[in-house]
């Protein structure tokens, strides 16, 4: 059965990374809703708000309802788009889970944040303090968390494997 694997989490915790590595090792597709609203502001000139999430929903139910599974990448940081990617999935007769990508060292966050470089052509990455004063909301539902302080890649991604029994 496809599975919606439904990534979270701050600019700079890790979860692209994790996306990316996730999706190499069950061979799902790959949804980053930067890339998508990055195009569309590229492509058509739009002012963004929601149009990028709506486009990732869109194409990731047409993968599931191939039998693929998919991986879709955004900070997805309100109720309502997360219960949008799980009515994706539950629309395309797929399960989801939810994954939280976080990093509970400042110092290390703030760091990955002020360090990066972008793999999206054009995106502006948020400075520190947009991430700081970012809106994050709790959960409601079952959620698997990642704590990317302290660890590398590698050993977030074991982590990850273990708690998806994968």
């Amino acid at each position: 059965m496809p599975t919606l694997y439904i990534f979270s989490g701050l600019p700079g915790a890790g979860k692209s990374t994790l996306a990316v590595l996730l999706c190499k090792h069950i061979g799902a597709s790959y949804l980053r809703v930067d890339t998508i609203e990055q195009s569309l502001k590229d492509i058509c000139g739009l002012d963004i708000y929601a149009e990028g999430y709506q486009l990732a929903y869109r194409l990731a139910s047409d993968s599931l309802n191939q039998g693929l599974s998919v991986v879709g990448d955004s900070c997805n940081s309100v109720p309502e788009s997360r219960d949008e990617w799980e009515q994706t999935a539950i629309n395309s007769a797929a399960q989801y889970i939810n994954i939280e990508i976080l990093c509970s060292d400042t110092a290390e966050h703030k760091a990955r944040v002020e360090n990066r470089k972008s793999a999206v052509k054009g995106l502006a990455l948020p400075t520190w303090e947009s991430v700081k004063n970012r809106v994050f909301h709790s959960w409601d539902s079952t959620v698997i968390s990642i704590n990317t302080a302290g660890q590398s890649p590698e050993q977030s991604m074991k982590q990850l494997l273990t708690k998806l029994g994968v």
